[in-house]
């Protein structure tokens, strides 16, 4: 997969691009990720890519031509996903990144700035994506959340397969606890049934865990599962 970053602020990835798994992804030609600065497209001799905003108002505004600019000077395969990253998109999800790591062979991130970006802007994206309900600084932070969610989801990131099937929000349901040793650390004791070397009943325990879970942490998650359980008892 390759990923082509629109940024102001290219250095803010060096870290993140190196680190863990996705370090190793990237590394091991898994996905490809550039970063392209909107400042080398800007019109002016200071590069400048921003503006005050039409009618007033605080802050700056960044500019469309240096934005269209770079994201028009970006080869495009035959299937490209242009995403904005903004507090006005819809929430990324697991199923989100699962989409666009399933069925995209290319993805354009446009990281927002400053007070926001140009509406003209917007015509660029195909969708517009959020981390959720709050603002941030900048776009950078939920552009690299995006290209680590959806990399661990590609072939070859994460050794064993069966780990991404069971874990939070891939079912519709949170995770279930987990232990290693020593089975008794501070008076706290790991659950014996895992200790017991007897899988259904650990398979089942876990599966009761994840209900309860979700239930007391998230339910709006909890409603979610059970109406797609009704619809799926319908369609049968």
């Amino acid at each position: 997969m390759n990923i082509d970053v629109i940024t102001l602020f290219p250095d803010f990835f060096t870290s993140g691009l190196q680190s863990g798994l996705l370090g190793k992804a990237l590394a091991n030609h898994i996905a490809t990720v550039n970063l392209i600065n909107p400042r080398d497209f800007a019109l002016d001799k200071h590069h400048r890519v921003d503006d005050i905003p039409y009618g007033g108002g605080v802050g700056m505004v960044l500019k469309p031509e240096p934005i269209f600019a770079a994201v028009n000077s970006i080869p495009r395969l035959s299937n490209t996903q242009v995403i904005l990253l903004t507090p006005q998109g819809s929430s990324l999800t697991q199923n989100t990144l699962q989409d666009l790591a399933t069925n995209y062979q290319q993805l354009i991130l446009i990281c927002g700035h400053y007070e926001g970006v140009d509406e003209r802007i917007r015509y660029l994206a195909d969708r517009e994506i959020s981390l959720g309900d709050f603002v941030l600084t900048c776009g950078e932070i939920p552009a690299l959340a995006l290209i680590n969610g959806v990399v661990r989801l590609l072939p070859g990131t994460v050794g064993k397969v069966e780990s991404l099937k069971a874990e939070s929000f891939e079912d519709g349901l949170l995770d279930y606890p987990q232990y290693t040793r020593p089975a008794v650390f501070q008076n706290l004791e790991v659950p014996e049934v895992l200790r017991s070397g007897n899988h259904q009943l650990i398979a089942q325990w876990r599966r009761d865990q994840q209900i309860k879970r979700t239930q007391q942490r998230r339910p709006d998650l909890w409603e979610k599962f059970q109406e797609g359980r009704e619809q799926g008892a319908e369609g049968e």
